[in-house]
């Protein structure tokens, strides 16, 4: 970023401020989101939401800091929690979406950057059946560039296109790299039971690096239970070390998959117990 100009990050309101068309998060993807689950004006995974956030924020070239971020996200929740709350809990979704701003020649990034903080709100989706979902596999390969690997950015054609498959019994579809491999659900990551270890695909093999994903591995670490980051195979159910799968989602958790393609999947609660994200409240 030598040589760059850097202008204080702009704070959007998508329900009262326009967007331009210029924005290149518009135009070219160029850009990063967050969706976070609130419960009031308090952030589940709020940290680590941040984090990620402004780490590859980074990695794109777009400055931000954690403190700007945090600001805006209280400012955010003050301004939304009464309107967006769906249920008793206080519940409703908050959505951060993060542009390098407007400017440049074609793709090349303008040597000013003004980036753009865009958020809104939404009321809370339901809630999973916490004794297990169906899933499917998607026939979109999931392929997945080294230099963005586990960036949440705006790019997400792929998953757009997979979602088009989705029928009325599944909650989630998988998808595949090109060796065969799961890699990531459409909008939830991977981690599987293996004998007495739980395996979850490497970071450098996945579209997003979820948060919940992050939390999931460090709270299993901190509970002294194996965990390893490897491929998982297609077949991985008919493996007589298998135990369960489990898709991971800032949103809603841990949510066991029940059946996968007709196929009955045993189901427990372990992980759920360990991982429970409500718990990073402040």
């Amino acid at each position: 970023m030598r040589g760059l100009t850097v202008i204080k990050l702009k704070v959007l309101f998508a329900d009262k401020d326009p967007i331009q068309a210029t924005d290149r998060g518009f135009a070219y993807g160029d850009g990063l989101f967050e969706t976070v689950r609130m419960v009031g004006q308090k952030a589940v995974l709020r940290q680590l939401h941040l984090n990620r956030m402004v780490t590859d924020a980074l990695r794109l070239g777009i400055p931000i800091s954690h403190a700007e971020l945090d600001t805006a996200l209280s400012q955010a929740a003050q301004r939304f929690s009464g309107q967006r709350s769906s249920d008793t809990s206080g519940n409703w979704i908050l959505k951060m979406i993060l542009t390098r701003g407007s400017g440049g020649r074609g793709y090349r990034p303008p040597v000013s950057v003004e980036p753009k903080l865009i958020v809104s709100a939404s009321t809370f989706p339901p809630l999973p059946d916490p004794d297990g979902v169906v899933a499917g596999f998607a026939s979109i390969p999931l392929m997945v560039n080294p230099h963005l690997a586990g960036i949440k950015s705006l790019n997400r054609l792929e998953q757009v296109m997979a979602s088009q498959e989705f029928t009325e019994d599944d909650w989630e579809l998988i998808m595949k790299d090109r060796s065969g491999d799961l890699v990531e659900g459409t909008r939830t990551n991977l981690m599987a039971r293996l004998g007495e270890e739980w395996v979850t695909p490497p970071v450098g093999s996945i579209a997003v690096s979820g948060v919940m994903r992050q939390y999931a591995m460090e709270c299993l670490k901190k509970a002294g239970e194996q965990v390893a980051e490897r491929p998982l195979p297609a077949d991985l159910a008919s493996m007589p070390e298998f135990r369960g799968l489990y898709l991971l989602n800032s949103v809603f958790g841990v949510v066991p998959v029940r059946i996968l393609e007709r196929v009955n999947l045993p189901v427990d609660g372990t992980l759920a117990t360990i991982a429970n994200p409500l718990e990073t409240l402040e």
